[in-house]
């Protein structure tokens, strides 16, 4: 059984394993959403919830909207997606829209993007939730340099989520951020997790290590996917995939055995040694 962690502001569980869906949903014709549509059913048999978008995602809202509309599980999914665009009026406007694209009359959760005059947009998505059309806050950014910039803001504002990069190569967010959400009371999710596909390319043609079968770890993904969730303070990780059997591997990085400290310097260093 996957792996849920609580949601600090209202002890709501989340599967730790959610779906991104930057180019991969990105997609039209009836093949891709045939494909996509069995991506989000191993996802969903397996315990995902969590779908992320935004609107700087081309298609990838409708499609969502479009697949999750005419399939039975479709209301049990956990919607998130972002504001990105500057000005109040605007903001307002893209996110009708996004609501209308993933044919949604509220959202679990409206995130601003990349800190995007993200001062007047948390007015608007404080009133929002107020108004029950958003159940949840947040904020997003994808570069260690804003690391500091979200730190701040998690500590002077009331804020449900925040959205951040994090991977077993790229370990800013260990140093600070994390345990700042934690104290903070904000849920963390992480994008990145495989270094936009700098860590296959690394890894994939080189062996698993012996000792990856006491983790339970038959994959790559899974040994990426791991590495993050053992830490306590990560709520939810977003690897995107467009591919159904990529999806299922992903998703089994959410259940069984999690490394401890040692295990996870162990992780590091023989990634760094390949």
């Amino acid at each position: 059984m996957i792996i849920t962690r609580s949601i600090p502001s209202s002890g709501e569980q989340l599967p730790v394993i959610g779906m991104g869906t930057w180019q991969t949903f990105d997609v039209s014709g009836k093949d891709n959403y045939e494909r996509l549509e069995l991506v989000l059913n191993e996802f969903y048999t397996a315990g995902g919830r969590l779908i992320d978008s935004s609107p700087m995602y081309g298609k990838a809202e409708k499609v969502i909207g479009d697949i999750t509309r005419d399939i039975f599980s479709g209301d049990d999914y956990f919607y998130a997606t972002k504001v990105w665009t500057t000005g109040k009026t605007e903001g307002i406007a893209e996110m009708e829209r996004s609501l209308v694209k993933m044919g949604r009359e509220n959202i679990n959760l409206m995130q601003i993007h990349n800190l995007l005059d993200w001062k007047t947009h948390l007015k608007t998505l404080n009133k929002w939730k107020a108004e029950g059309r958003t159940r949840y806050t947040g904020i997003t950014h994808y570069l260690d340099s804003s690391h500091e910039e979200l730190e701040r803001i998690i500590k002077s504002e009331r804020i449900d989520f925040v959205q951040f990069n994090y991977s077993i190569e790229s370990r800013n967010a260990e140093k600070r951020l994390l345990s700042v959400a934690a104290d903070c009371g904000v849920a963390t999710i992480i994008n990145r997790p495989f270094g936009v596909g700098g860590l296959f390319k690394k890894a994939i043609t080189k062996p698993l290590p012996d000792w990856a079968a006491e983790l339970e770890i038959e994959s790559w993904s899974a040994y990426f996917l791991k590495y993050i969730i053992s830490n306590l303070y990560v709520t939810c990780v977003i690897p995107a995939s467009g591919n159904p059997k990529h999806a299922a591997e992903n998703m089994l990085a959410g259940s069984g055995s999690m490394p401890d400290e040692v295990m996870r310097k162990k992780m590091v260093d023989y990634l760094n040694g390949l």
